[in-house]
Order: C-alpha cells, then structure tokens, then sequence
C-alpha cells in the first residue's frame, strides 16, 4: 500500500509518495557529491590547495544541474511526491526509520535554491578566499554545509531531518569560527553552537513526542494521523518544533547567536543568512504544515513570533554602523516575515515560501556586495568610514542597489511581490489581532526602508570617509573587485530584479500538493489597493527620512543618543537580558553544584575513606608480632568471658 499525505487545510486531494524511478532514483548523489567533495578537501593535505576550491565548486554545480533535472521529471508525473528508501536504518522494536528521501514540489524548491545560490557564493569564495591560507579547509567546510542542508529537506522522516538539522549546526559552528585565531570569532562560533542546541532540544523533544503518540517519525504517517492527537497535545508538539525553527532561523527569543555569525568570512554570510541555514526553520514549519494547521493557538504564537522578530530586527538594525551586522539584522526581520507567512497557515504557507525565494536572491547578493566593498576597503566595516563609493566600484554599487530596492519592496522588484501579499494576509486573520499583525508588518515595511537606505546612502553615497585609523589619517583606495566575484553579483542581481513577479504565481501553484491551494482574497478592514499604498507610502517615507538625514555622511566618533538608539544600540538589552536571566543564574547553580559535590557528595565520600583508613592505622598498631602479646590479649579475653559467665549465673547481669 502506498502511504498518503494528508494537507493543510484546504488541499483538494491527498499526494500518493510513488517509487522513485528515472533520474529521481539517484537523489541520493545531491547529497554524496559534495559530502564526498568535503572529505576529500579535508583529508588529502597542501597537495589540493591549488585546485580544492574548484572541486568544492563543481560538486555544488554538479548537484544544481542533477536537481533541476530532477525537477523538471518530477514536474511531469502525475503524483509529484516520489520517494526513496535505501534501507532500514533504525529497525528497533516498533520504531522503524528508514534511510530514505522525499522528492517533492517543497523539496525540489529548496535544492534549487540551496545548489544555485550556494555555487554562486562557492565561486565568488574563490576570489575572495584567493589569498587565504586555509581556502582549502574552507571550501571543505563549505562543501560540508551544503550536503547536510540538502539531507535536512531531502529527508522522508523526522530523524533524517534532524540528521541535516545536526550537519548544518556542526558546519556552521566551523565556518563561523573558521578564522579560530581571532577571540570574537571563536566566542561567535560557540555563541552560535550553544544556541542553536537550545533550539535542537525542543526538536528532538517534538521527535520523541511524535514518535510516543503516533509510534511514526516518517512525514506520511505523521501528516495523515496529526489530527487524531488531542488539542492540547498538537500545541505541546508544534511548540516544540518551533523553538527548534526559531533557534535555526534566528527568531526571537533564539536570534542573538546570528548578528554575532558575521565573524565568520563574508562567503559564510551569504550561505547562512540568504539560502540555507536560516530558512531551516521555515522549511520545517511548512513541512509540517498539517501539525500547525491543526490548532489556532500554535498558529497565533507563531505568527506573534514572527511579528515580534520583524520588528525586533528593523529597529536594531536602524542603530548598527557595520555594514554586515546590518544586513544580519535585516535577515533576522526578513525571517520574521516569513514566519508570519507561515504561521497564517492556509495558502499563506506558499506566500512564506516565495518570500524566502526571492530573499535567497536579494540577501546573497548584498552579502557579497558587502564583501566587495570590504575587498576594496582593506577589510573595513563600518559604514560612517565609506561613502562616494559609487564612482569607484560601479558593479558592486549596481547591484547592491538591486538587492536594496528589492528588500524594501520597490516595484517591480521582487521584494514587492513577495512581502507585500504577506502584509496583506496578515490584516485579513479575523478580529483585532489583523489589525495587529498587519500594522506589524506595515511598521516593519517602512523601518526596512529606512535602515537599508541609510545603510546603502552611507556606502556608496555622500562625501568621502574613507579612512582606517582611529585617528583618520590613513586613506584607503578603493577598487572594483576582481570578475570571480562580480559576475555572481549581477546573476544575484538578476533574480533580485525578476525573482518576484516570475515566480510568485508560478510557484504557488506548484506547491500546491503539499502546502494547499494558492491564498485567496480575504475581506478586510482595508482593500488589497489600500495596503498596497500605504505600503508603498512607508517604505517611501522610511527611505526619504534616511535620505535626509544621513547622505550628508554622519560622525565618525559616537555622539550622545536618546534611550531609543541607546537601547537599538545594545540590541534593545536582549543580551543583556539573556545574561542576567539564564547565562548568571546558569554559572550561580554551576557553581552551587559543584560546591555541594565538592564539599558534600565528595566530603562524604572522602570522609568515610579517612575513617576508614584512619581506624584501620590504629587497628594495624595491636598487630605487633610479639607472642606474648597475643598470649596477654588471648588471656585478658578469657578472663572476660569468664567473668561474665560467672556474672550471668549469680544473677548480676540478665
């Protein structure tokens, strides 16, 4: 019997997994090709360091190519959801999980954009790795990256998910730390590690409780039998996954650990923050799309998470002056509107997904734009010390100036077709809590503007500020970057300028079979043209505002700020609050611990040895191996149980 997938709310027939045949049966090379790639980078030594970097990228180019073949097979067969069991994996009593993998419309959208992307940002490493010496350990790490992320969504279970989900962790704990040598990098990788185990919890958690209640971690048995699990039970299991969504994607109360990944090289950026890593949790929430639909009450707290997150990222963003923790808060809020997307549920599922397409495009390529401007600027980040850009490093200004008329939603680039059907489905959820989320989102629109306008206008706009000393006396010259890097820069800028309006019909209708029909129209307070203006109306004022104030340049030294930057500034104390909650509470009880293990569980312990062998010293004193000492203790005793003999038959003692 074929196993059936049962969908979100609204799905007109059930999708039938059918055998993998074809190309498809070789699904399992998307993810051998560049493991293979990684450990042969990681393990052959100096000899690969003249052509590692091109292996690493040909393994992601051959899985690009192998997956849109895939695509276009899966694209003609009648059931578009085929999958693959290589073998038993875990066969343990009742619980039997399978090696397996699932192609489907969801899965075929995240290879394309994990290996597309992903080369584009392998080559433009190549270039800008050039002169590193550990290009070929990092391109391993790169290569590591990119098959664990695509065994995440090519699982056909829970636990294959949550093998990638691992994978992805490791390599990024790796490629955030990979300039180890240097403190903050090293305390940025761990940061990431530990937090990220935080939300790993929650989803193994989920998996146990799966498992516990419906005696299945495969999607088909999960999908089809979610709806028979008490209401209370659904929310325990969706809230679990979500705290695992919201440690991989950043989201609040879990996002601290990505602004901090910047440490990392810029290449590493682009991977984590556009295509990859961070969308983790957004694949997971959609994949389990049946599970969230199936209760309000999780659809609420993951659209407040999502609206909280949005608005969170914009406005520490507004106050931060180094141009990649700028665009890290960016995806933090970008993020969050895709959360918002999908914790609407219905047909706003696919407008989550399409954001996060077009957001894979847009924040690669102001990733690598940045990195161009720190090629040309000696590894400067801070954006007061640029400006007049433009004139010297026309490519990167081109394109950087594609990505941020995208992400604040400029039509017709893409960001206009994807963010704004989301603002428009979040004021159409009924009641006051519409209004709520959609002025949320509307908010964030014109923050967005704003931010990422002061951000390019400082850049690339201006009068000159390019200095890198302290004292400003040192002038940089900045140049163009080298062709390995700019071409990835125009093909990104490409899909910024078209991604949107190619894909957002086209898309949804493909995913379809798994995350449910297209979104339809929804009464509203205020019409789709409505929102549509005062969207456009924020973003144009939030833009305008920034223009004002900063393409005059701004202070190279910190000038006294009100308590609102103050606290954008300190990440509105969200760190702060981290450390005063759980970080000092968590090293008081260390310490508690091991006082009491040290001075109890081991006094104790120690103690009874010193007793022990204290009397057993004394004891050792009376074997002195003189005879006529054992002869005296021998009589001594005779006489005492002799006397006491005596005592007992003349009734002195009972």
């Amino acid at each position: 019997m074929q196993p059936t997938l049962m969908l979100a709310e609204g799905a007109q027939a059930p999708v039938v997994y059918a055998s993998a045949t074809g190309l498809l049966s070789y699904m399992w090379l998307l993810i051998a090709v560049p493991a293979v790639s990684a450990l042969i980078l990681l393990t052959t030594g100096r000899w690969a360091d003249k052509w590692g970097h091109w292996l690493g990228c040909a393994a992601v180019l051959f899985s690009f190519v192998l997956g849109a073949g895939m695509f276009f097979e899966l694209r003609d067969l009648p059931n578009r959801a085929v999958q693959l069991d290589l073998y038993s994996f875990i066969p343990v009593g009742s619980l039997q999980v399978d090696f397996g993998f699932l192609f489907d419309p969801l899965t075929a959208v995240f290879v394309l954009l994990i290996t597309g992307v992903g080369f584009l940002i392998h080559v433009y490493a190549t270039g800008y790795m050039a002169h590193d010496e550990g290009r070929r350990r990092f391109f391993g790490y790169f290569n590591l990256f990119i098959a664990a992320m695509l065994l995440l969504v090519l699982g056909n279970n829970y636990v294959m998910l949550y093998f990638g989900w691992e994978g992805v962790g490791l390599a990024s704990y790796l490629l955030i730390s990979f300039w180890y040598g240097r403190p903050s990098a090293a305390t940025a990788g761990k940061k990431a590690f530990i937090m990220n185990r935080i939300g790993d919890a929650g989803l193994v958690l989920g998996i146990f409780l799966m498992f516990a209640q419906l005696g299945s971690v495969n999607y088909d048995v999960v999908f089809s039998t979610a709806g028979l699990m008490p209401s209370t039970t659904i929310l325990v299991l969706g809230l679990l996954l979500l705290i695992g969504a919201c440690g991989k994607s950043g989201q609040f109360p879990l996002q601290a650990w990505l602004p901090d990944a910047m440490e990392g090289p810029t290449p590493v950026s682009a991977l984590i923050h556009a295509a990859t890593m961070v969308t983790a949790g957004v694949y997971l929430i959609a994949r389990s799309n049946p599970i969230f639909s199936a209760n309000l009450t999780l659809q609420t707290v993951v659209v407040s998470v999502g609206a909280l997150t949005l608005l969170l990222g914009c406005i520490i963003g507004s106050a931060k002056d180094d141009i990649k923790r700028v665009l890290a808060w960016s995806t933090v809020s970008q993020i969050g509107y895709m959360f918002l997307g999908v914790g609407l549920g219905g047909g706003a599922y696919a407008l989550a997904i399409i954001h996060l397409l077009a957001h894979g495009f847009f924040k690669a390529n102001m990733f690598l734009g940045a990195g161009s401007v720190m090629h040309g600027m000696n590894d400067q980040v801070d954006i007061r010390r640029f400006g007049g850009l433009w004139k010297y490093m026309r490519i990167t200004w081109l394109t950087f100036m594609m990505g941020w008329l995208a992400i604040i939603g400029i039509p017709p680039l893409s960001g206009f077709f994807t963010k704004e059907p989301i603002i428009v489905a979040a004021f159409a959820r009924p009641g006051w809590t519409g209004w709520l989320y959609g002025l949320a989102a509307l908010i964030g629109a014109g923050l967005t503007a704003f931010y990422m306008t002061r951000l390019f206008i400082l850049t690339f706009h201006g009068p000159k500020r390019w200095t890198t000393a302290k004292e400003g006396s040192v002038d940089q010259h900045p140049h163009e970057s080298p062709l390995v890097m700019t071409i990835p820069l125009i093909l990104l800028a490409l899909g910024s300028i078209f991604a949107g309006w190619l894909m957002a019909s086209p898309v949804a209708e493909w995913l379809t079979p798994v995350l449910g029909p297209p979104v339809e129209e929804h009464p509203t307070t205020l019409s789709h043209t409505t929102i549509t203006v005062l969207s456009l109306v924020l973003t144009v004022a939030g833009a305008g505002l920034a223009y004002a104030l900063f393409n005059k340049g701004t202070a190279l030294v910190p000038q006294p700020a009100g308590p609102v930057v103050t606290a954008a500034r300190n990440n509105l104390y969200t760190d702060a609050f981290n450390e005063a909650v759980f970080e000092k509470p968590g090293k008081w009880l260390t310490r508690a611990l091991v006082f009491v293990d040290n001075k109890g569980v081991d006094g104790l312990v120690n103690g009874l040895a010193a007793l022990v062998g204290g009397g057993s010293g004394r004891l050792r004193r009376l074997q002195t191996g003189f005879v006529r000492s054992y002869a005296l203790s021998m009589l001594l005793g005779g006489v005492l149980v002799l006397g006491a003999f005596v005592a007992v038959q003349l009734g002195w003692m009972g």
